[in-house]
């Protein structure tokens, strides 16, 4: 474990290597878990505020469980989540020509519609961060939907805290991403 700031970094991050390939694993991020993507304070907020910028690209059964559930959901843990179609997919995905889930609010935001780009949690995939009083954990989840990921980092020789430079910054800044950067250089020389 590395430690920066007030994170508690998995060594995984550096170790591991990832790159998403999409055209294998069809987005299967949006489907598979035991609820919803984790919703960061304010997040469900901003959905809420630009459901109309993306929910055009929504298909219509989604938008009827969005009107019923509501635009996030508590799940059994007691955390706030975006609501799921038939108590599998995100309720914010569609596919697109290819087959391939994708993200409704993520388009929007690439269209220019909206200035969130999507859940963190979703943004950061396959890491997950849990919050403890004290600090966050940042942990790699290591799932078999992403075994095209991994052999694709792998041949692209990418480590996942690369792979994931752009919503890590997002989440915790510029300086302590440049730290993990520093902390990766120190792993390397050790190696």
């Amino acid at each position: 474990m590395i430690e920066i700031g007030r994170t508690i970094i998995s060594r995984d991050l550096f170790e591991e290597h990832f790159l998403c390939d999409l055209q294998r694993c069809k987005g299967a991020c949006c489907v598979e878990g035991d609820s919803g993507a984790p919703l960061a304070p304010g997040e469900a907020e901003a959905i809420e505020r630009d459901y109309d910028q993306f929910s055009g690209f929504l298909p219509e059964n989604h938008r009827q469980e969005i009107a019923s559930q509501g635009y996030s959901v508590i799940d059994m843990e007691g955390d706030r989540v975006t609501p799921l179609v038939n108590n599998r997919q995100c309720a914010y995905s569609f596919y697109d020509g290819e087959g391939i889930l994708k993200c409704a609010i993520e388009k929007a935001f690439t269209e220019g519609k909206t200035t969130f780009r999507k859940p963190v949690s979703c943004h950061l995939f396959p890491v997950r961060i849990t919050s403890y009083k004290r600090f966050d954990a940042v942990n790699y989840q290591q799932l078999d939907i992403c075994k095209a990921g991994r052999e694709c980092g792998r041949a692209s020789k990418l480590p996942l805290y690369k792979f994931l430079k752009e919503p890590l910054i997002r989440k915790y800044g510029e300086e302590w991403y440049s730290q993990v950067e520093a902390a990766a250089g120190f792993l390397d020389g050790k190696r």
